[in-house]
C-alpha cells in the first residue's frame, strides 16, 4: 500500500498543472455524481427486488388459488359420479345375464354418467376399473381391473384414505393429471377393489399456466417427491433464456421446498447466474406451485443505468477536461517563456532573461511579478558568481604567498642529519637512532608524491614511529608484523593505519610501562582484505566503546571528532567508505584490562584500491 501511494504521489508530482486541476474538478464533481447515482440505482434495484418479489408471491398465490379450485371441481366430480348407484351396482353385477337389461342400463344409467362427465369441461375421460369376470367393455368408461396398471395400487390408496392424485398419470402421464378413487372394497366375487379414474389434460388443468410465455417469473408445478416431474410451458421466455441450465436450475430448488411453508425467496446460483423463486404448496396433489426469475433479468433495467450513468460521467468529463485545458491554456501562456528561459540557465546561460513588456511604473500581475523576481535572482547569481571567482583567486595567491614563506624541506632534513652525525660522533647512539626515526615519519608525512603507498611502506613508517615513541617516553612497546610478502606489494591509502597506532600508544599502555601491537592480514571470501591491529593493554571503556561502535555503524548524526593527532579513528573510517563505499572502514573490539582489536576493511581488488 505505502508503495502505491508513493507512486501515485510521484505520478502526481510530475503531471502537469491541467491535468491537476482536471483531477481536482473530476474528484470534486465527477466522482460525488457518479457515488450519488450509483447509490440512487441501488435504491431502485432494492425496490425493484421488493416489488418483484411481491408480484410473484401474488401471482404464486393466484395459481394456488386456480389450481386448488380444479382439484375440488374433480373431487366434487367424483362424488356426484359415486352417486349414481345403480351404475355402479350395475358394473359389479353379471352383465351378461339378460340383454334387455344391459339396453336400458346403456339408455339411463351410462347416458346420465356420460352428462356428468360431459358437463365437467376439465375432465377428459373418467373411467372405472372393475374385478368381475362379467364385465363387458363396451364402453370406455368401463374397463376390467386386469387393465389397471399397476395392479397393486390399490394399496397405496387405502393408505392414503381411498382417493390419491397423480401429477402424471400411470396412461399417457405426459400430458394428462390424474385422479384415482377407491369405489368398492373386495367382495364375495372380487379379489381387487373397483377404482375409479379421472383423467384431466395438463393444457387443461394448468391452462392459466402454461398459456403465459413471458413475464419476469417463470411458472412451473413440481412433484413433491420427484424432481423430474413437473409441469410447464416450454414456450416461455425464462426456458429460451436458460437453456441447457434449466434442469439445473430446478432441480436446486426442489432440494430447498418446504411443505411447511416459506420465510423467504429461495436463492441458487447456476454458473454466472442468480435465481430466486416463490412457491405454494399443494397438499392435495403433493406439488408445488413455483415461480422462478432471473437476478440478471430482474435487474436488466437497472443495469442499463449504470451504463447511462458511466456515458453521462465520460461526456462530462472530457468537457472538464476541454475546459480546464483552454483555461490553463489562456492562464498560463507566459509561464512558457518562463520555463523556457529556467532551460536555458540551466544550460548555462545566465543572460536568458525573460521580457515582460512591463514598463518602469508598471507591475503586472502575478506571473509578471514572478518573471521580475526571476530576472533579479539572475542578476544577483552573476553577481555572486564573480565575488566567488575573485575569492577563489584570492585565496590562491594567499597560499602561493604562504608556500613561498615556509621554511625549506631541504634544510630541515640537512639539519636533523647534522645532528644525527654530531650524536654518533659524541658516542650518543640512542639520540642518533631518534633523529633517523623523526626523520623518517618526517618525510613520510610531508612527501605526498601519491594518495596510496604500499602496505610495506606504511608498516615502515609505523616502525619509525614506535622507535621514536619508545625514546621520547622510555617505554617498552612492542610491535609484530609477520606478514607475507606478496601481502606487502599492494597499494593501501597513505596515513590509515598511522593513527590506529598512535591510539594503542597513546591509550593502550600508561606512560611508561609496556604494550605489544600486532599487525595481521586477512583475505575473507577473496573480496576484502582485512589488516587487525591488536594491542594487549588497558581496553576501551565499555560506554566509550559502545559509543564508538555506533558512529562507526552509522547509527549516530554526532560529528566527526579528531584525536590528538589529527586524524581520529572516526575520520579515517568515514574516509574509507567516502572512497571504497559502505562495506569498506573500520571495527573496534574491547575488552577492558585484556585487548583492543581494529579491523580496516579495503577491497582485495588491488586496482580497486585508491587514495584520500
Amino acid at each position: 500500500m505505502k508503495y502505491l501511494l508513493a507512486k501515485w504521489r510521484k505520478i502526481y508530482r510530475n503531471s502537469s498543472i491541467s491535468q491537476k486541476l482536471f483531477i481536482a474538478f473530476s474528484i470534486t464533481i465527477a466522482v460525488p455524481a457518479i457515488v450519488v447515482s450509483f447509490l440512487f440505482i441501488r435504491t431502485q434495484e432494492v425496490q425493484l427486488y421488493k416489488d418483484a418479489m411481491a408480484s410473484g408471491s401474488s401471482h404464486v398465490a393466484k395459481l394456488n388459488e386456480q389450481l386448488r379450485s380444479r382439484v375440488e371441481m374433480l373431487e366434487n366430480a367424483s362424488s356426484t359420479a359415486l352417486t349414481q348407484k345403480a351404475f355402479v351396482d350395475f358394473i359389479h353385477s353379471n352383465m351378461r345375464s339378460d340383454g334387455l337389461r344391459l339396453v336400458k342400463f346403456r339408455q339411463n344409467q351410462y347416458e346420465q354418467m356420460s352428462n356428468i362427465i360431459q358437463s365437467h369441461e376439465m375432465i377428459s375421460q373418467l373411467s372405472f376399473y372393475v374385478d368381475n369376470p362379467n364385465l363387458y367393455e363396451i364402453w370406455p368408461e368401463i374397463y376390467h381391473y386386469d387393465r389397471f396398471s399397476p395392479q397393486d395400487y390399490w394399496k397405496e390408496l387405502r393408505e392414503e384414505g381411498g382417493a390419491a392424485y397423480r401429477l402424471f398419470a400411470f396412461k399417457d402421464g405426459e400430458h394428462t393429471l390424474s385422479y384415482y378413487r377407491l369405489v368398492r372394497l373386495q367382495g364375495q366375487q372380487q379379489k381387487r377393489p373397483s377404482i375409479m379414474e379421472i383423467r384431466a389434460k395438463h393444457s387443461v388443468f394448468f391452462k392459466d399456466l402454461l398459456e403465459e410465455t413471458g413475464g419476469n417469473f417463470f411458472s412451473v408445478v413440481m412433484a413433491g417427491t420427484d424432481p423430474s416431474q413437473t409441469v410447464y410451458n416450454p414456450k416461455h421466455t425464462f426456458v429460451q433464456t436458460t437453456g441447457e441450465e434449466l434442469g439445473e436450475v430446478l432441480a436446486l430448488v426442489h432440494q430447498q421446498l418446504d411443505a411447511l411453508g416459506q420465510d423467504s425467496p429461495i436463492k441458487v446460483n447456476v454458473g454466472d447466474h442468480t435465481y430466486y423463486a416463490l412457491y405454494r404448496y399443494i397438499a392435495p396433489l403433493d406439488a408445488y406451485v413455483v415461480d422462478i426469475a432471473s437476478h440478471q433479468e430482474l435487474m436488466k433495467g437497472p443495469r442499463s443505468w449504470y451504463v447511462f450513468v458511466v456515458a453521462i460521467t465520460l461526456i462530462v468529463l472530457l468537457m472538464i477536461l476541454l475546459i480546464v485545458s483552454h483555461t490553463t491554456r489562456r492562464i498560463f501562456r507566459r509561464l512558457d517563456s518562463v520555463l523556457a528561459s529556467m532551460r536555458l540557465v540551466r544550460k548555462g546561460q545566465l543572460d536568458a532573461k525573460i521580457e515582460t513588456g512591463l514598463d518602469a511604473n508598471e507591475t503586472g500581475d502575478e506571473i509578471d511579478e514572478v518573471a521580475v523576481s526571476y530576472n533579479k535572482m539572475l542578476d544577483e547569481v552573476k553577481q555572486l558568481m564573480t565575488q566567488v571567482v575573485d575569492k577563489q583567486l584570492i585565496a590562491k595567491n594567499a597560499q602561493l604567498h604562504s608556500l613561498h614563506s615556509q621554511i625549506n624541506s631541504h634544510f630541515l632534513y640537512n639539519a636533523l642529519e647534522s645532528i644525527r652525525m654530531l650524536a654518533e660522533v659524541q658516542r650518543q647512539p640512542a639520540i642518533a637512532d631518534a633523529v633517523v626515526s623523526l626523520g623518517s615519519l618526517l618525510r613520510y608525512s610531508m612527501k605526498w608524491h601519491s594518495d596510496t603507498v604500499a602496505l610495506s611502506e606504511e608498516l615502515a613508517n609505523i616502525q619509525s614511529y614506535i622507535r621514536f615513541m619508545n625514546f621520547m617516553e622510555g617505554g617498552n612497546i612492542v610491535l609484530t608484523a609477520d606478514l607475507p610478502q606478496e601481502v606487502l606489494r599492494y597499494a593501501i591509502p597513505k596515513m590509515c593505519m598511522q593513527p590506529i597506532v598512535e591510539n594503542a600508544v597513546h591509550h593502550a599502555a600508561p606512560l611508561g610501562g609496556s604494550v605489544h601491537i600486532q599487525i595481521t592480514v586477512e583475505v575473507e571470501n577473496d573480496s576484502q582484505l582485512l589488516i587487525e591491529i591488536r594491542d594487549n593493554g588497558a581496553g576501551v571503556d565499555p560506554q566509550m566503546l559502545a559509543s564508538l561502535q555506533e558512529v562507526l555503524r552509522g547509527d549516530s548524526d554526532s560529528p566527526i571528532v579528531a584525536s590528538r593527532n589529527g586524524l581520529g579513528l572516526e575520520n579515517v573510517h568515514k574516509r574509507l567508505q567516502l572512497h571504497y563505499g559502505k562495506g569498506c572502514g573500520l571495527w573496534i573490539e574491547s575488552e577492558q584490562g585484556a585487548y583492543t582489536c581494529v579491523t580496516i576493511r579495503l577491497p582485495w581488488e588491488n586496482v580497486n584500491l585508491g587514495g584520500w
